[in-house]
């Protein structure tokens, strides 16, 4: 048995899961990934046999069980100081922790709006003036931190951090719904989708058998 097992649900759909699965993936260590079909008779009793919360993701290490996406990271980032999950800097560090926090407890126009379907594209459905001021302050959130934070490499701090997994579901919905931004934001937008283990979970999302047709647009 691997020392890392992650529980996740449908990748073309289960945006939590891409994100604490993307931090694990990030450390570089062998694990394994189990995945249970979401919206199915037996998913709420087999998610439960897992996962105290009954939701997904949910993360075992040894005999230490993590729920949440993004108590799942966290609990990696102290495992592995040296992956730099982080960024390094206090107040670098401070910010990523709030913007994550952020995107964990807000933008539900956004999320309901667009929902992720990563096999989908669709032309034609603009955001609802909520789901615009969502992607307007996240957006602002892109430029800040590049500006301030991201002169080492492409990315929010420069270097993957837990930061950019949270915010990879918005970049895969930008691209399903075929939504303009501002060309600093995309630039950012393409090297989190080029990102290897996102582009290795895109290929296995779009490669998925199952539909949930309350997802499908």
């Amino acid at each position: 048995m691997a020392e890392f097992i992650i529980h996740i649900g449908n990748k073309n759909y289960s945006s939590w899961s891409l994100r604490a699965w993307l931090a694990l993936k990030t450390l570089g260590v062998p694990f394994e990934e189990v995945v249970v079909p979401l919206y199915e008779n037996a998913s709420r009793a087999e998610i439960l046999r897992h996962s105290p919360s009954g939701k997904l993701p949910v993360l075992r290490h040894r005999e230490t069980i993590v729920w949440d996406s993004l108590a799942i990271a966290e609990y990696l980032a102290e495992r592995f100081p040296e992956a730099r999950l982080w960024p390094e800097g206090a107040t670098a560090r401070a910010t990523a922790r709030a913007i994550s926090q952020e995107m964990h407890a807000g933008f539900t126009a956004l999320r309901e709006h667009l929902p992720m379907n990563m096999r989908a594209s669709v032309s034609g459905r603009a955001p609802t003036p909520e789901a615009q001021a969502d992607l307007n302050r996240i957006t602002a959130l892109w430029r800040d931190c590049r500006k301030r934070y991201g002169a080492d490499g492409p990315f929010l701090f420069g270097h993957f951090t837990i930061a950019d997994a949270m915010y990879a579901p918005v970049v895969s919905r930008l691209r399903t719904y075929k939504v303009d931004i501002g060309e600093e934001e995309q630039a950012y937008a393409d090297a989190v989708w080029a990102y290897p283990p996102l582009a290795e979970w895109a290929v296995a999302a779009r490669n998925e058998p199952m539909i949930v047709e309350k997802f499908e647009v």
